[in-house]
Formats: C-alpha cells, structure tokens, sequence
C-alpha cells in the first residue's frame, strides 16, 4: 500500500502470483520481470519504515482496523468491481459492511427541500434495515448520514482521505456521531490529504458496496452523475429524484431518468426493487403522518405546491381571512411540512 505507481490493478495482480512476504523477497530482476517500475523496486527494497510505524500507530487505537481482500469481514459484493481496495482502513463496526446498503448522493449546494428530502429517504429507509452510504460531503451526503442517525440506524461513510482526518473538516461532529454506531472508511493510508482525484475512486466504493444507489440533486456536470454511471458499470440498482425543469439542480437527476435510472417519488418506488433485502415488516413505517393533522391544516396543506406558493393564492382558493392562513401556515411550518420563501411565499417540503 505504501509503495509508490503501486495501484489497486498492480496490487490485485501481484496478488494472484504472490503473497506480501514473496514480493518483498524477490529479486530486483524478477520484480523487474513482473513489471514493476524502479521507484517501486527500489521503495520494496527499502520500504518507508517510518511511514508503516504510523500506520501501525494508528492501528493501535481502539475501534481502528484494517482488512484485505480475503479477510472475512471484507465485503463481497465490494470483491465484484472491476479494481476493489485491496485494502480497507475502518473505523467503527467493520461487521456492517456486509448488511445491505443504499447509496445516497446528491449536490454539496443543494436546495433546502433537497436536503430535507435526503434526510426524509435516509430515515424511512434506515426503519426498512438498509444502511445508508455515502460520502461525508457537504449537502446530500451529510443530509443523508445525519437522516439515517436520527433513525436510530446505520450509517457508513467511504471517506477520499486518510481516516485520522476528517474532510471536510467542519464534519468531525458528524463523522463521530458516524463511528459511535455506524463506521467510516477508506482505501486511503492514515495520513492522505483531500486531492481530487481521490474523491472520483472513492466513489466506486460508495456504489461498489450498495445494492443501489440514489441521486437526490445533481447538476447536469455532477460528480454524483459520475457515482451514477460507475454504479450501472457495477449492475447496481440506480434511482434518481425527478426536478422541475426550471431547477438547474434537477437537471442532473432528470438526464439520469431519461438514460434509465429508476424515476422515484417515494421510497416504496425504491423498495419495489430492492424488497428482497427489507429485515422488517415497513407497514407503519411508511404511513404518511398527515393524519395527525385536523381537517383544515390538511385541506390548506394540500393547496401548498412543491413550488412557491402566495398567501393571496391560497385566500382565493378557500376562501378564508390571511390572518386564519397565515396561523394555520406558521402551524404546518413549524411541524416541517412546509417553509416560507421569498416574496411571502411558501413551499411544501413533505
């Protein structure tokens, strides 16, 4: 792992022939002879002591693990990817990796009614026994970690950085809250930095892991689109949330449902697939709560749009005084089925 132009595909292949401890004592020329570059013989030759010391540092504290390809608690359906981690770094509960996931990745600037539906999906799905997956990003990815921990679920995140780190780093909150009851990880040694190339390979892990993945906002040029598209090259279950057309940040999702990803507007949409892996009965789970509203909170909600909605709009259409609305609005938003918007309006978020 600490050798350099040493790759997941030159690991996995130089496994097939040798074990660790063969490599290091072959001979120059046969390292030669299995294509390995210079800089790489030379490192085997004479590895980074002072670098293993502190992976082995790290290794020593509680709740912090490595695992190989062949280990038993190394996930299989991570095995089937065309380039797995031949290593995986953990902190947490390794055993979860093995349970059945749903990938959930979206914008790092998303709409508020697009991270109240991350975190909805997250929750719902979380009561159904999947463990939600992603990748500690701003907006969906943390939306999606934080809805499954309010769930009282499972939660893993598939960091681009070392695991004695945290990025971004206005997360660390966050990611503890993760390894308490869930588990973060990486192919990435203790002591990587964020690149950007990283985040593209984790990636492939977040879809790699999942038995599906679901896109709650994208752009049109998203790094989540890429996610998308590695998880179709996996055979992996895609599901996308559909936008309004006018949404630059639909635009992503929609393209996604115009190439075949499954169009979702509840999670039954994504339980219809993936029923197989439901540990519990999901009856009352997914029983709209609205019938704990009285009768005229549930006629004006209904009359709220997914769109802004004026106070005037709603005065015409049911005939009551702004004063009895605007009550009954503050009511309903309050208890998070809706949320004001510019220009006194309102939009409905559930």
């Amino acid at each position: 792992m600490r050798t350099p132009n040493v790759g997941c595909r030159t690991f996995l292949k130089l496994l097939e022939t040798h074990t660790p401890a063969q490599v290091f004592s072959e001979s120059t020329a046969a390292l030669t002879a299995l294509g390995l570059k210079p800089t790489s013989i030379q490192a085997i030759k004479n590895p980074d002591w002072a670098a293993v010391d502190y992976d082995l540092e790290w290794l020593s504290h509680p709740n912090n693990q490595v695992i190989h390809l062949l280990d038993p608690l190394y996930p299989e359906l991570l095995k089937e990817i065309s380039d797995p981690p031949p290593l995986l770094f953990i902190r947490g509960h390794a055993e979860l990796l093995s349970l059945p996931q749903l990938a959930m990745v979206g914008s790092r600037n998303p709409s508020s009614l697009g991270k109240e539906t991350a975190f909805s999906f997250a929750q719902t799905l979380s009561h159904c026994g999947f463990v939600i997956t992603s990748g500690l990003a701003l907006g969906i990815d943390a939306a999606s970690h934080k809805g499954a921990l309010h769930a009282q679920g499972y939660t893993i995140a598939v960091a681009g950085t070392g695991l004695d780190r945290v990025y971004p780093a206005n997360h660390k909150e966050l990611a503890l809250e993760i390894v308490a009851t869930g588990a973060m990880i990486s192919e990435f040694p203790p002591g990587t930095t964020a690149k950007a190339n990283h985040f593209p390979r984790r990636n492939r892990i977040i879809s790699g892991l999942s038995q599906g993945l679901l896109v709650v906002e994208a752009a049109k040029q998203s790094g989540s689109l890429i996610t998308a598209r590695m998880a179709l090259e996996q055979n992996r279950e895609v599901f996308a949330i559909p936008g309004s057309i006018h949404n630059p940040l639909a635009r992503g999702c929609n393209a996604l449902i115009r190439e075949g990803a499954k169009l979702v507007e509840t999670t039954e949409d994504i339980l219809e697939e993936l029923h197989q892996y439901i540990q519990q009965d999901t009856k009352n789970v997914l029983t709209v709560t609205q019938s704990m509203l009285d009768l005229e909170q549930q006629t004006l909600l209904n009359l709220v749009m997914f769109s802004p909605t004026s106070v005037d709009n709603l005065v015409e259409n049911t005939g009551l005084s702004v004063e009895a609305i605007s009550s009954t609005l503050l009511i309903l938003e309050l208890q998070g089925y809706l949320e004001a918007t510019a220009g006194g309006c309102y939009t409905r978020i559930k």
